[in-house]
């Protein structure tokens, strides 16, 4: 089976999950194409079996590159077994309030586009304290704090569990 990963990432870390996502399917036998939707345009999702597409969501939406790539791409995507993964920092709260916010985010883009995805999943990103100018880097604390991480300023965290990630594509690719 041949599988489209598309994403957009803001820091980095939906990348890193997006090419993991695309080692996982070839280690089951099946081909993984990465494309980052910033600069996807050319793309044609009808040339795969199957997609995953893996957006961050920072200030209650994700990007606009990956919006308008599933927008144009939502009858293709409709039209095919296919999966979205949404990558945050409240994916790490255990809260049902914030669970239900982060769902109210996907659910929102997916009216948004007209994408009915067979399945989602909400995935713990990272926070890179390193990279961030000061306002930034104050923001993800107090986010930190707020989730419960207690992160320490200057100190890069990456809160994705890896095995669950795995699990969830391992389940995609074994009901096609």
């Amino acid at each position: 089976m041949r599988v489209m990963v598309c994403y957009a990432t803001t820091d980095g870390q939906t990348r890193k999950i997006a090419e993991y996502i695309a080692g996982v399917v070839r280690d089951k036998g099946h081909e993984a194409t990465v494309f980052d939707a910033t600069s996807a345009g050319g793309a044609d999702p009808s040339d795969y079996q199957a997609a995953i597409v893996a957006g961050s969501v920072h200030m209650g939406r994700y990007q606009t590159a990956l919006v308008h790539q599933v927008r144009r791409w939502r009858e293709a995507l409709n039209a095919m077994p296919s999966a979205f993964i949404s990558v945050s920092l409240s994916a790490t709260s255990d809260d049902p309030h914030v669970r239900a916010e982060i769902d109210e985010c996907a659910q929102h883009m997916f009216h948004e586009t007209g994408w009915n995805p067979n399945v989602v999943l909400h995935a713990a990103g990272a926070i890179r304290f390193s990279e961030y100018d000061f306002f930034r880097r104050w923001m993800a604390w107090l986010i930190a704090v707020q989730m419960g991480k207690g992160a320490a300023p200057l100190s890069d965290q990456e809160y994705t569990d890896w095995d669950s990630v795995e699990r969830f594509v391992e389940r995609f690719l074994a009901a096609r």
